[in-house]
């Protein structure tokens, strides 16, 4: 059996079991009205083995195959968002990495485990005064005899409490109060009393109700060999693993959006208004065409991710295409559950319905591993330095050239055919950083037409986002600037103005 076939039915069987979990034994519907899922429900998925696809083959795993991995990402989110997200913190926050920088005596003890059994592994990073700025962590870990002493708090981590696995970041105590500047992982395991991670609280999470986060109290000890061996650094093999996952991002978002496209489109074609169904009007046309757009743009993103984040490669310095696929797709993923709600009308608005429950489970994938804001102005900076290394000042005449941009920017020079400038607002970066975006995931759309992807979706997306560019576009000829009025109770009172 070949490889295409082989997969073929792993994903097949995979498939199934969703559909057993889900619509045979249990309702989706009525257990997304509850926190996590009984134990009968995860039995029945986990014997599909999905995690498989993280695993080198070494370790009785399929290979840890990009393409295989956004695949089940993708299978998992189109019934299940907080399903998907739960697989994918596994692959790409805790077994790529194990695999790829992880002692070898550790890989074969823990990874056969996540072939055969019900194991869950995760990554903390985030603490309760630090978030993004992660490089600040208070985490310490100092040598003793037998290891490594880590002490610290880790808070909003999927999977609190659920994980037997986890990675854990930390600074070196290089005493009096200095911690070293790099950053180092850890392998615990969450059933050795040693290197148990206390959960101080759960969180009431609002959506992702599957998965539990909390805040956890660091206070254990590890072995030498749980320690994970960068290539240089440790800020840059947390680079490597962020990227990675940011760059796995579409997987999930891919299931999702086909789900609210197919949800959108069934219900449009069903629902009856006066003479025809709801189709026929050129607004939902319109609303609908963005969620189709949604789907094309990450068709593109996962073929690219497919091409370049396998753990084979370093992504350190992959930050422009890493923040693009991670931003622009939740925004997709966000902007796509509300289209459908809208078309869903009154029957959305309910958490058991999906896209009731599609806009709230969407919503943090735009904030976590980086809010959005965040990511686009980064993806702003890049593009300005590079402009300024090549003394370029005009925008269009620097996409057009850019590798990442040289087939999409021309079609959209009308609209980028101005210089950004030297002292721009933060807000203006974010909106250049949107543009950058999506130049690049159009970039991968036509790529993907060069060797068949069908021509009316390419089409539509690049109407749509000459729509966005154009727009985002032309806030950079606005002067003036709305400000913050802190003080802003003062004479502002209506009811001092209006008449008696």
């Amino acid at each position: 059996m070949d490889s295409t076939n082989d997969f073929d039915t792993f994903i097949s069987t995979f498939k199934n079991a969703l559909k057993k979990a889900f619509y045979e034994q249990h309702d989706i519907n009525e257990l997304s009205l509850a926190r996590g899922l009984p134990p009968e429900v995860w039995t029945v998925i986990m014997q599909a083995s999905p995690l498989s696809v993280a695993i080198p083959k070494e370790y009785g795993g399929r290979g840890a195959v990009v393409k295989e991995c956004l695949s089940l990402l993708s299978a998992a989110s189109y019934e299940s968002l907080p399903l998907s997200l739960t697989f994918g913190i596994n692959i790409a926050l805790f077994l790529e990495p194990l695999a790829k920088y992880g002692d070898a005596s550790l890989k074969e003890k823990v990874l056969p485990g996540f072939t055969s059994g019900q194991r869950m592994g995760g990554l903390m990073i985030t603490e309760p005064e630090f978030g993004s700025d992660a490089l600040n962590m208070k985490t310490a870990y100092r040598m003793t005899e037998d290891g490594y002493a880590i002490k610290g708090h880790k808070h909003w981590q999927g999977l609190t409490g659920q994980a037997d696995y986890w990675l854990v970041t930390a600074r070196k105590d290089l005493g009096n109060g200095e911690l070293a500047r790099d950053v180092d992982f850890f392998m615990t395991d969450n059933s050795l009393t040693q290197q148990h991670i206390e959960v101080e609280s759960i969180y009431s999470n609002l959506g992702l109700y599957m998965i539990p986060y909390g805040l956890n109290k660091i206070n254990i000890e590890v072995p030498h060999n749980h320690r994970l061996q960068p290539e240089s650094t440790g800020i840059k093999m947390m680079l490597d693993i962020l990227h990675r996952s940011r760059m796995q991002f579409p997987g999930m978002g891919m299931g999702f959006i086909k789900r609210m496209l197919d949800e959108a489109l069934s219900h449009c074609t069903n629902r009856v208004v006066g003479t025809g169904n709801l189709l026929m009007l050129d607004s939902v046309q319109f609303q609908l065409s963005r969620i189709q757009t949604a789907y094309t743009l990450c068709s593109g993103m996962c073929a690219r991710s497919s091409e370049i984040s396998g753990i084979a490669h370093n992504l350190a310095q992959e930050g422009l295409e890493a923040n693009s696929m991670k931003a622009l797709v939740t925004d997709l993923m966000q902007e796509s559950a509300q289209l459908y709600l809208q078309v869903s009308g009154a029957n959305g608005y309910r958490i058991s319905h999906i896209a009731g429950r599609g806009i709230v489970d969407s919503r943090p994938f735009q904030i976590f591993e980086g809010s959005n804001e965040m990511l686009y102005t980064q993806i702003a900076e890049i593009t300005l330095k590079h402009m300024k290394k090549q003394r370029e000042t005009n925008l269009a005449s620097f996409l057009s050239g850019f590798e990442r941009t040289n087939q999409s920017a021309p079609r959209f020079s009308e609209h980028l055919d101005f210089e950004p400038g030297a002292n721009i607002p933060q807000r203006k970066l974010v909106d250049l950083g949107k543009i950058v975006a999506r130049l690049i995931g159009v970039q991968y759309v036509l790529q993907l037409a060069e060797i068949g992807f069908r021509k009316d979706l390419v089409n539509s997306c690049l109407f749509n986002m000459k729509m966005d560019i154009a727009h985002l576009a032309s806030n950079f000829s606005l002067t003036g600037r709305a400000d913050l009025i802190p003080e802003y109770e003062a004479e502002s009172d209506w009811m001092d103005f209006a008449e008696r």
